[in-house]
Order: structure tokens, then sequence, then C-alpha cells
């Protein structure tokens, strides 16, 4: 049926916001179902959407943002008032941090309960005022077609990112008459002449430039373009924070990461460039080491969608509002020296010392395992992670080869790895996707292992089990040495919960047993949970706890 265009008809609140669905070719939502919404549910059964149903809120929400990373199209999460509101918050603050686009609906008292703080009532406009691009109410059915459509454009354009709907439950029954407007499609704007003349005067008189990633690349679908200009221009590349995949590590353009823990050689080739340009990043307090770069001796060229980041916390010389994908074709015109190539072998070859998994004696379970994925992980595996020190061992030797092969937090939210594998296994599900947990971060959405059984999606979670809040746990032994308090867990028997609730769950203690078990897992059409039991000594990617506070004391 065409929804565009055709003359009013008499819908439901709840039946127009599935229209909206529709012309956006939404086919998957996330949930924990609510009385405040029933008829949104009741439309949904009568559609042809696909609705997961999790065992919380949050679950859902992560669900909802790593579906919407993997397919580049928004995620859809629904909830319940002000309880269900306040446990998918951790999924909208990601969204707005990864610039993920999201829309959010979330059910609400009646109209005529509201502002009496009627059950399980709250603002939802005000809660959600920092961490949403926009938080709006519907307060007439008429109203619906108008706001959702502005809602999923809004989630799209200019810096992606999350919408809050609040639906009082009355106006989902609502009727009213409704037309609809055609499908979001999102500017694309270009460099203008005179800007692509400042660009290339400035690379021109540069003798150590150098492309700094960002999300904007994916969102953009620009992997290609980027790989051709820099190839073109023979410049250097890092990728922003948990950007990885935007750029393949083995290219002998590629200089590395710029996320928690650097290694010094990497910040040594980010101390030395003379130009910097930043495609699709707002860089971020990580990806900038914590505000230090760009420094004053350093020229900031900074392309990106959104009007807002552009100078947000570094006055660049040259700013410039374009969509990523159609700065790098224009970018294709530009003529420059390329007298770098000497800097750029020596710190490629810098990168190519450090990122070797191999280099030491040291092959601790982590350098194990991490050993096994790189050699035995198919090149387009999908690879989600939480927060936490085991992700600096992907961060330090997972050569990402492939575009659209990563999903991890910005917003280092813990829980995020295991429900965002579920969603981007949803939208993939002919590729392999692993999740990668520390055993705390497991812990905090490990009851959707139940959600991937009941639905039959076969993931693959991997969880180091140091029996620790082990990131915590290094901050405490660097600023208190010795000094623990509330970092220390108990040893959890994850693969045996993971059986219990109808998945697959291996126990492993060394390399060799973990290589066994991710063959094995690889067989399996079911979801596995492996459990690697992990030294607590070994905190951190070339640090032990008691050569943590040595350091602690000497200094």
């Amino acid at each position: 049926m065409d929804y565009v265009n055709a003359s009013p008809q008499l819908l439901t609140g709840a039946e127009g916001i599935i229209r909206c669905l529709k012309i956006e070719e939404i086919t998957n939502v996330f949930c924990v179902p609510g009385e405040s919404y029933l008829p949104l549910l009741n439309a949904i059964y009568e559609s042809d959407i696909d609705l997961y149903s999790t065992r919380h809120e949050g679950g859902a929400s992560f669900m909802a943002e790593g579906h919407a990373k993997a397919t580049g199209k928004p995620g859809v999460v629904m909830a319940t008032r002000g309880v269900g509101a306040s446990n998918l918050s951790i999924g909208v603050h990601t969204a707005y941090q990864d610039s993920t686009p999201m829309v959010v609906f979330i059910g609400q008292v009646a109209r005529d309960v509201r502002k009496r703080e009627g059950f399980q009532e709250v603002g939802l406009e005000g809660m959600f005022s920092e961490t949403a691009k926009w938080a709006v109410e519907i307060n007439d059915a008429k109203r619906v077609p108008e706001i959702v459509q502005r809602a999923f454009r809004v989630a799209q354009t200019g810096r992606p990112g999350p919408v809050i709907i609040s639906l009082p439950e009355d106006v989902l029954k609502e009727s009213a008459e409704m037309s609809f407007g055609p499908k979001v499609v999102k500017p694309k704007p270009k460099p203008a002449d005179d800007e692509l003349k400042e660009i290339e005067r400035a690379l021109k008189g540069a003798k150590r430039p150098l492309v700094i990633a960002g999300g904007g690349v994916k969102n953009g679908e620009a992997e290609n373009l980027l790989l051709s200009f820099v190839e073109y221009a023979r410049l250097p590349v890092v990728t922003s924070f948990r950007r990885h995949d935007v750029f393949p590590h083995q290219h002998k353009l590629f200089m590395g990461h710029l996320g928690l823990g650097t290694h010094p050689e990497i910040k040594k080739t980010l101390q030395e460039a003379d130009v910097l340009l930043v495609l699709g990043s707002r860089l971020s307090e990580v990806t900038t080491q914590n505000y230090v770069y760009p420094q004053p001796h350093q020229r900031l060229i900074h392309i990106d969608m959104d009007e807002a980041i552009l100078g947000k916390v570094f006055a660049p010389e040259i700013a410039v509002v374009a969509d990523v994908k159609e700065a790098l074709n224009s970018l294709h015109s530009i003529k420059v020296n390329g007298t770098w190539e000497e800097w750029g072998n020596e710190r490629r070859q810098a990168y190519e010392r450090i990122s070797q998994i191999n280099q030491s004696g040291n092959q601790t379970i982590y350098h194990q395992v991490f050993s096994t994925l790189i050699k035995n992980a198919p090149k387009d595996v999908i690879i989600t992670n939480d927060a936490g020190n085991f992700a600096g061992w992907l961060h330090a030797y997972y050569p990402f080869q492939q575009k659209n092969t990563y999903i991890g937090p910005t917003s280092g939210a813990m829980g995020y790895g295991m429900p965002a594998a579920l969603g981007a296994k949803l939208a993939h599900p002919d590729r392999t996707v692993i999740s990668l947990s520390g055993d705390g971060g497991f812990m905090m959405t490990m009851q959707e292992i139940e959600t991937a059984v009941r639905y039959q999606i076969p993931i693959i979670a991997l969880v180091f089990n140091n029996q620790m809040y082990g990131t915590i746990r290094m901050h405490q032994e660097i600023h208190h040495p010795e000094r623990v308090m509330g970092t220390s867990l108990t040893d959890v028997n994850f693969a045996g919960i993971a059986k219990s609730m109808g998945a697959q769950g291996i126990e492993v203690k060394d390399g060799l047993a973990f290589q066994t078990a991710l063959s094995k897992a690889f067989d399996l059409m079911k979801p596995v949970v492996i459990d690697i039991k992990c030294e607590p000594e070994y905190i951190s990617v070339g640090k032990t706890i008691q050569s943590i506070r040595q350091q602690s004391f000497d200094s």
C-alpha cells in the first residue's frame, strides 16, 4: 500500500505511528512491553514489523543502538512511562555520545492525569533534555504524522542521535484524519570551491599532515572514498575512538587508533603532525587524549555534517559543513605535493612494531585469546564490546580489515557488548557476531542471553572473567595502591548460567581450551557463552597490579 501522498485516512494514534515506521522501512523494533502503550503493541501485531521483547529496557535500548550501527537505519525502541524510561536511558545516552540515530517511543500517563504525579509519571521531555537531540510529547492524534516523521528526520540528519517521543496512552487510542509525507532523505552538502582551495593550500604547505577519521565516515558510508582519497594524496590516517573499522589496518597509510591507553608511538605520530584533517569526528575527550590535541602548532581542518560540532572544543583554521562522503568526493580534485612520504613510512613502521600481538614473550590468556581471534575469526566478523580493560587488547592488536566490522560504545557503557551483538546479528544474520565483555559488564545485561535463546539469535559472547571491576581497580591501584574498596567480585559460573537459559556455555582456563571452544562455537547455530577465567594480576595491556603499585609507590 502507498502510504505517501494518499488521501487523508481516519487512523488511531497507534496506527499512525506504524504508518510512519513503514514509510521509514523499519523492520525491527525492541521493547519491554507495558500497559501504557498497549494500542501500539496491538498495531504492531497487525503489521509485518518484527518485535523483540527483552528482559530489561537497558538491553532493549542497547539492541536497538547496535542494530542501528549495523544497518545505518534508525534503531526503534519502546518502553513504559518513567520506570521503563529510566531503565532504557543508558541506551539513549550511548546513542547520543555515539551519534547513532534512534527513535524512542515511551508510554505516558493519559492527558487528564498529566502533572499530577500519576502512576509511574515523569516529565520525559525534561528527563531527556540533555541526552537526546529532541524530546517531545504528542498531545493530539492528528499531529502523529508531523511529529513522528520529524523525529525520524531529526534522528538521521546533521549529527545523528536519539529522539524521544512521549505517548500519552489516550492519544494512542484517539482517531484523527492523517496524511503522511515521504521517507526522510538525508541532505548531503558539499564543500564550497573556496573551501577546497583553502584545504589545498593548507595541505600543500604541510610537512607532516595526518587524517583523523571519525564516525562521520561510517555514517556517510564513505569508507571506500576515504581509502581512495588518502591513497591519491598519500595521507597517513588514524581513526578516532572506537571507529576502528573506517580504515583497513593492514594498509601502509594506517597509523593507529586514538583510544584509551593509546600507545606512546601513536601519540608521537599525532604530536608530530603539523596539519590535522579531521573527517566526521566530534574530537571527543578520548580521541584528543584528554583535549591535549590539536596543539597550538597544529593547523586544524575540520569537516563535519553538523555546524554545532565545528569549533565546539577546538577552533579550526578551516571549518567546513559537509557530508563526509561528498567532501571526500570533492577532495579528489585538489592537488598536493606529498613530500611527507618518509615521515609516513617511519610512523607506519612504528605502528607495525607495536601492533604485533606476539612481539613479547609474555603470553597471558588475553594474548592467547586475541591471537586465536586474529587467526581464526572470519574477515567479515562483527565484533562488539563492553567497556573494560579487556578491550585494550582488542584496540591494540586486532587488525580490522573491512568496513562495518566493529560496534563499540564511545560512551563507555558497561553491559553494552552482548545486547548490541544481538542487534547486529539481526541486521546481518549470515555473518558471525562476537561480543566481548568483562564479568562486571556482562552481568549487567546477562539476562538478554534468554532473549537470544527465545528468538534464536546465535551470537558468541566472550566473558573475560577476572572477578573484579578491572578498570576501576586499575585506577584504584594508581591513585590509592593496595587500598582495594568495592571492586572485588565473586567467580560467577557464567557457563552454567548460560546453559540454564538454553544457551551453550563453555568454561576455559587457557588458550588451547579457548581455541577449541571458539571452533565449536562457530559450528553451533545457537547462542554461546565462553567464560574465560583470567588471572586478576594482568589488569591491562602491559601492566600488572604489582607493577602499578610499585610505580605508584616510587612516584
